[in-house]
């Protein structure tokens, strides 16, 4: 509802394709991205043992068949940002900071060379950049997280 009035009031910039199919595609990826990627990720980072191996690969597969989304395009949406690079910040900053804090490496160049190109794009796109938290602060924040979690986990 939110996103057809944006679309609605500032039409020079839309955030959903215009075409049915493709508009209904991209609440699919946006989906795919918030409801699978994103706690299989967050899983992958904050678990620990075997059940961080599990998460990890499951992470994996998501990731692929997200790459193979976006292969061939600059941003899902094609040459401009749309919804599912919006929805898909968190993979394009937050999880980089994530992997960091908890010394974790999924979503790397080495694996995922299109997401991470992706990343970099979306991230150094002046409107976005200019919006991200600062990087210290959430590297930080992130790491007072694992520590309290994995506090916890040893009791």
């Amino acid at each position: 509802m939110i996103l057809e009035y944006i679309d609605e009031t500032w039409k020079d910039n839309p955030i959903l394709p215009q075409d049915p199919y493709e508009r209904a595609m991209a609440r699919f990826w946006a989906k795919f991205v918030d409801e699978k990627c994103v706690p299989a990720l967050w899983k992958s980072c904050m678990s620990v043992g075997p059940e961080r191996e599990k998460a990890q690969e499951e992470a994996c597969e998501l990731l692929s068949t997200l790459e193979g989304e976006l292969k061939g395009k600059k941003f899902f949406g094609g040459e401009n940002i749309g919804f599912v690079d919006i929805v898909g910040d968190v993979l394009a900053y937050w999880v980089g900071v994530l992997q960091e804090a908890v010394g974790v490496d999924v979503l790397t160049e080495d694996k995922f060379p299109v997401l991470c190109r992706w990343a970099e794009d979306f991230r150094n796109c002046p409107v976005v950049k200019e919006n991200l938290p600062p990087r210290d602060k959430l590297l930080a924040f992130f790491k007072t997280q694992s520590e309290m979690l994995n506090s916890l986990q040893k009791k």
